[in-house]
């Protein structure tokens, strides 16, 4: 008797037929992102209206629009200066075609959004600008649109909100974009000299020209955790200087430890915070 000799012991079913590709099961396209702070998939209708990662609780950038769907009362807010929108002032080539690529993109005529409204009951004027508009960054029309809003809380003794989000000033309008960081400052100058509140908000990223000006001037700085914030990048400012900088450089923590920004709110307390601070200022300025 032959111990060894292989038996069928077991009857294995005849092999299926491959499924065809209208049979495979499909996954929708787009149903899934990542995150860009702990780079963890995260399935899209995990994520609300505040874009917070369920993670690791990194803040993802949203559009001007978002932001004051989260800020305004509803219904409160009234837009100013809707249409205004760039020309070409040094006729830089192919800008026409870069700012119809951002409307198109952002849903916006330029990088920011400029209104009045009321947030928990309280007037104020808001600015937001959009990182979605060529990376929120400053040109004629968003120094204009932000120098005017200044002007209009000034004139109707109002505090103002603006959260900032920008790569810097707008290399294609040259030395024109340059001009609204003082015009941008001087019109901050005047509502300050009138006793009015300014409450400067700095969400990811804010950097170059904006820091370097309006973004840095308000009575109360506030900022999103993990916000880049600063003016040159750091490996612009590693090679520069020929050595490492600390970690967490730039980071709106980084900037809280060092005195730069006065409290770090993340986005689902911000309208709240926001709503605190005007209850306070209204009742020292008697309104």
């Amino acid at each position: 008797m032959n111990l060894f000799k292989k038996k069928n012991y077991i009857k294995l079913p005849a092999s299926q037929p491959a499924l065809s590709k209208a049979d495979e099961p499909k996954i929708p396209d787009g149903s899934w992102i990542k995150c860009s702070h702990c780079g963890k998939p995260i399935y899209r209708k995990e994520l609300d209206e505040y874009k917070i990662c369920p993670n690791c609780g990194g803040h993802f950038r949203i559009g001007a629009r978002e932001r004051l769907k989260l800020t305004c009362d509803l219904g409160s807010f009234e837009e100013f200066d809707k249409d205004m929108t760039a020309a070409n002032p040094i006729d830089y080539p192919d800008y026409d075609r870069l700012i119809a690529k951002a409307k198109e993109k952002s849903g916006l005529e330029e990088g920011v959004v400029t209104g009045k409204c009321t947030i928990l009951g309280y007037r104020t004027v808001i600015c937001v600008m959009d990182s979605n508009f060529i990376m929120g960054s400053l040109g004629s029309v968003v120094g204009e649109k932000i120098a005017r809003a200044f002007e209009r809380a000034t004139a109707e003794r109002l505090p103002i909100v603006v959260f900032a989000a920008s790569g810097g000033a707008r290399m294609q309008e040259g030395i024109i974009s340059l001009m609204q960081m003082a015009k941008v400052s001087a019109a901050v100058a005047k509502h300050s000299e009138a006793g009015l509140l300014y409450i400067s908000v700095m969400t990811d990223p804010t950097t170059g020209g904006v820091t370097a000006s309006f973004a840095s001037l308000g009575d109360i700085i506030l900022a999103e955790p993990g916000a880049v914030i600063g003016f040159a990048g750091k490996r612009v400012i590693e090679q520069t200087m020929k050595q490492e900088l600390p970690k967490g450089f730039q980071t709106a923590e980084f900037q809280l430890e060092h005195g730069f920004v006065d409290k770090i709110v993340k986005r689902t307390k911000m309208k709240s915070m926001l709503g605190r601070i005007l209850m306070i200022h209204s009742r020292e300025a008697g309104q």
